[in-house]
């Protein structure tokens, strides 16, 4: 994909530089609204463990590239541009916009480039040809039927995106598919509806108006976009309350320093192998975080922070008493079930519960929480020993092939 959406990009610049510049005063705009939407970015985290609201971080940029490829009138006059012209705008507005975000040290992620290019030349394939050729008139007209058609092409472009995003997830990440394309899909019903919907708004406002509708309609976008930016700043500072809270044990000198931070990570590249979807990964992340909680009601510390090596009653005990501390913080239910079971039989426990117990096993047995019994391979072969009872199959041979891919992939910022 980056080799076509390459090809997609040079082909479009170059066809545009030997043929010059259809319509110059609609392109300038248009490419500025881009520029502009591109300058709005903020620096959030791409891929899957980002939240859906931060998954688009330039919307306003999106919104005008859709908006221009769907474009076929300007104040009621038929415009020309074709589909290269479109995609070179789209990546001339774009690159002068990521000039400032590269020199600060943070620029567009090379996934977004791609499928911005990619999205963009296919909705602009299915309508500028139709357009110019005179057969979207033809057979649609420009009524309530030409909105219809404008939505449903903006839906395809939508899903067409969504895919791309879980193949290029899949492809550098190695999880399963299903569940990254779900949670793609599942971010279109925030910012990805709002981008389409003002990229169809757009396109038919310039066809009626003309240009002087663009900053009209780019208003409820930038209040949504400052929406998802104050719904990404409380998720974070949740998060951080939630890892301070988990500190909170390794401050006290009952677990080692890193262990919670260590069983989340892991835990949630395990959850992800195993297929959970992005909500459910939350939960197991925060449970993970917070297991050990209840290690606060000890009088003396156990060796290590190993509750592993404890008889099952003590991890029971342990284990009810930081659910019953969890329940307090305010966090979902479903954090604290998860807390709670993490030392029953793993026959009887949830998903994310099984993960939780068999990673801070491993942390406990491999000697990465500084007091451990054994390496990483002697850890998991006492994991294997113990599926009969303790911990579930699937779930040790799914940890151990994460860790194979190199174990611990960086936690979401925050």
């Amino acid at each position: 994909m980056y080799c076509v959406a390459a090809a997609v990009t040079a082909w479009a610049l170059g066809d545009t530089l030997w043929h010059g510049i259809t319509e110059p005063g609609i392109a300038l705009a248009f490419g500025a609204l881009i520029t502009v939407g591109e300058l709005s970015r903020w620096g959030v985290r791409s891929g899957p463990a980002a939240l859906p609201a931060q998954r688009e971080p330039a919307p306003l940029g999106a919104a005008g590239a859709l908006a221009y490829a769907l474009l076929g009138q300007n104040a009621g006059q038929p415009t020309t541009h074709g589909v290269l012209q479109v995609v070179a705008v789209v990546v001339a507005g774009a690159l002068a916009g990521a000039v400032p975000h590269v020199a600060a040290g943070h620029g567009p992620a090379l996934d977004h480039v791609v499928r911005r290019v990619l999205t963009v030349a296919f909705a602009a394939v299915c309508f500028q040809p139709l357009y110019n050729s005179g057969l979207w008139g033809k057979w649609i007209g420009h009524g309530p039927y030409h909105a219809l058609l404008l939505a449903l092409l903006l839906v395809l472009t939508a899903l067409c995106d969504a895919v791309l995003a879980a193949v290029m997830a899949r492809a550098r990440t190695g999880y399963p598919y299903g569940p990254l394309l779900r949670d793609e899909l599942r971010a279109l019903l925030g910012i990805g509806s709002a981008v389409c919907a003002t990229g169809a708004v757009m396109a038919l406002g310039v066809a009626v108006a003309g240009l002087w509708a663009l900053p009209v309609f780019c208003v409820p976008l930038l209040l949504t976009q400052l929406s998802s930016r104050r719904y990404a700043a409380v998720r974070t500072t949740y998060r951080q309350t939630i890892t301070s809270l988990a500190r909170a044990t390794e401050i006290a000198g009952y677990t080692p320093q890193g262990h919670a931070r260590r069983v989340a990570q892991l835990s949630r590249a395990v959850g992800r192998e195993l297929g959970l979807s992005e909500p459910d990964l939350t939960v197991l992340e925060y449970a993970a975080l917070m297991h050990d909680i209840g290690q606060l009601s000890l009088l003396d510390p156990v060796q290590g922070g190993a509750t592993a090596s404890l008889p099952p009653a003590e991890q029971r005990r342990i284990a009810l008493l930081g659910g019953a501390v969890v329940r307090q913080t305010g966090v979902p239910a479903e954090v604290a079930v998860v807390v709670e079971r993490q030392a029953d039989p793993y026959r009887e426990q949830p998903l994310s519960a099984r993960i939780v117990r068999a990673v801070n096993a491993y942390d406990d047995l491999s000697g990465e929480s500084g007091g451990g019994l054994g390496g990483p391979l002697s850890a998991l072969e006492q994991l294997r020993l113990g599926t009969g009872r303790d911990y579930q199959p699937e779930v040790v041979e799914s940890l151990a092939r994460v860790l194979s891919r190199g174990g611990l992939t960086p936690s979401p910022p925050g």
